[in-house]
């Protein structure tokens, strides 16, 4: 009998179009997603909240199915900001291909703490991300860092429209979430004060437990009205309405970034860009990076939509009329 080498059967076999062993199974990319509040229940294995669901829909826009060709590992900081460089070392430890910084600039901060290699894409308004060092410019971000960001000063934009709705204006309070660092005057905010001649009274909190604290002291000063910062402390569910309601017992108006604050949280107005619309976006850098690119060259976006809400039921729980000319300009009134 011939005796045939193993070269040679191989050559064979190759020649004949038969494969030498096995393909191994492509593995399934994940994504690890920092979330800043807790795990939905019932059930447990759904996510909740509607930056999370803005970001599925566009991996599914994009032909990502959850479960089938993509994975996402969730860590959920229960509103313990804290927890956050923890949850982001766990994840730069199960080696996902992709981190979704998804709890504002606390989480952001931690991922960028606890990797250099594992591209993260950011979705931030707040802040520069070039003066703060993350990236090295818009265009050319560098490094493992890419996304959308908000770069365009819009606090001084709010501190207008507070101005044409309240008249005789003169103190602002600012509420700052000392989770993100500590309070700066950023200068959209302190040359739009020096401008419309308002004096801003801020004040840093870190949980629940120093809102009244804030509220108290805004009092005492004589604030006319409250500028919220736009991070999770302050998101609508159980803190932001907390902070609306405590608002309106004081009379105070309110003014916020994100949309739910005016909608759903019962705040006075928000002015910022479309947040869900950033999250889904934030889909489209996942499938560039998984398909080869690298996030030194994918350029930062800005946001393309803005949106101005006013709640006409909390202006006439705090004895408010809006003018005319302010309501004309609202994408969306609350009756």
């Amino acid at each position: 009998m011939c005796k045939v080498s193993g070269v040679a059967l191989g050559a064979l076999l190759l020649a004949l179009g038969v494969p030498v062993m096995a393909q191994q199974p492509k593995e399934v990319p994940r994504i690890g997603y920092l979330a800043a509040g807790f795990p939905p229940s019932p059930p447990l294995t759904l996510p909740s909240g509607a930056n999370i669901v803005a970001f599925r829909q566009g991996l599914r826009e994009l032909g990502y199915v959850e479960g089938k060709n993509i994975i996402i590992e969730y860590r959920y900081a229960e509103q313990k900001f804290e927890r956050f460089p923890e949850l982001a070392a766990e994840l730069v430890r199960s080696k996902v291909d992709v981190i979704r910084p998804g709890g504002g600039p606390a989480s952001l901060k931690a991922a960028v703490n606890a990797t250099k290699t594992i591209p993260i894409i950011m979705v931030t308004s707040s802040g520069d991300p070039v003066k703060e060092g993350l990236i090295a410019s818009l265009a050319h971000p560098g490094g493992n860092i890419t996304g959308l960001t908000q770069t365009s000063e819009l606090g001084g934009k709010r501190l207008e429209l507070l101005k044409e709705t309240i008249p005789g204006l003169s103190r602002v309070a600012i509420l700052w979430d000392a989770n993100t660092g500590p309070y700066v005057l950023r200068k959209d905010l302190e040359d739009a004060a020096r401008f419309l001649k308002l004096q801003l009274l801020p004040f840093e909190v870190r949980g629940p437990n120093d809102f009244k604290a804030a509220l108290d002291t805004f009092e005492k000063n004589q604030a006319g009205a409250m500028h919220v910062a736009g991070t999770p402390l302050f998101s609508v569910g159980i803190q932001g309405k907390r902070i609306a309601e405590m608002a309106v017992k004081n009379r105070l108006p309110t003014i916020s970034q994100w949309r739910d604050f005016a909608e759903t949280g019962g705040g006075l107005m928000t002015y910022g860009p479309n947040l869900l619309d950033m999250h889904r976006r934030a889909a489209t850098y996942v499938d560039k990076i998984l398909k080869g690119a690298k996030p030194a060259d994918l350029p930062v976006e800005q946001p393309l939509k803005f949106e101005f809400v006013i709640n006409l039921k909390t202006a006439k729980q705090i004895g408010l009329t809006i003018p005319p000319n302010v309501l004309a300009r609202a994408d969306k009134v609350i009756k």
